[in-house]
């Protein structure tokens, strides 16, 4: 019998997921995590259930596990998504991107009628997101310098991010990522706009009002529980 206490955020993250549920599964360490518990539930409940998974690796380990995975192409819509994140506020505003997935991820989100977040109580920025962690923004290699200008015209500037070998950090989907310093002074609703409106910005890591739950967990392992009351 599977004790999920040992982890109590990645339990409560997937309490409600039930049988019958097409789920959405994040990338990164937190959203890993997440993954390991719901395929023990599986097996342990005996669920029934279908997975997307936001990158490649999220994928790899949801097989490895014995998670049912299906082509998100034909998927109209997904129940709830798991995810973790690199930062929140409480504003319920997240950053993602550390892993480079964040287009994926934010298509999830889109798609999904509940959007779950956790995250450890270290990543809750005492102001707004973006004042202690980079904006990773994914843009296209072609007309990278023109996109780079018009980045600097709105006041983001920043580096191309690299691999541990020095090589550009490709993502699943064939962008760069570029990560940006904020300053934490940034009306991040306005912003979001702004990166919107630049074409060869693919996506960034600002999700400002997909999390429905943003769930903390603190160093005794207890849980807090943030909620919107409407998307």
């Amino acid at each position: 019998m599977t004790n999920t206490l040992v982890d109590p955020l990645a339990s409560a993250a997937i309490a409600q997921v039930e049988s019958g549920m097409k789920v959405g599964l994040g990338a990164g360490r937190t959203a890993s995590r997440g993954i390991e518990l719901l395929a023990q539930r599986v097996i342990a409940e005996g669920l029934d259930i279908e997975c997307v998974a936001a990158s490649e690796r999220a994928e790899d380990l949801a097989r490895e596990k014995g998670l049912k995975i299906i082509d998100f192409a034909m998927i109209e819509e997904l129940d709830i998504l798991i995810d973790g994140a690199d930062a929140v506020d409480r504003q319920m505003r997240v950053m993602k991107g550390s892993r480079g997935a964040m287009t994926r991820e934010r298509i999830l989100c889109w798609a999904s009628k509940l959007n779950i977040f956790m995250v450890d109580a270290n990543k809750v920025a005492p102001i707004q997101i973006g004042t202690d962690t980079p904006l990773p923004i994914a843009i296209m290699a072609f007309g990278l310098v023109s996109t780079r200008k018009a980045l600097r015209h709105i006041g983001i500037n920043g580096v191309i991010r690299q691999d541990m070998n020095g090589q550009l950090f490709i993502t699943d989907n064939g962008n760069l990522v570029l990560d940006a310093t904020l300053n934490g002074s940034e009306n991040l609703a306005q912003l979001t706009k702004e990166l919107n409106d630049i074409p060869g910005v693919i996506d960034h890591g600002l999700f400002i009002d997909e999390a429905d739950i943003i769930l903390i967990e603190n160093e005794a392992g207890e849980i807090e529980r943030l909620n919107r009351t409407a998307r």
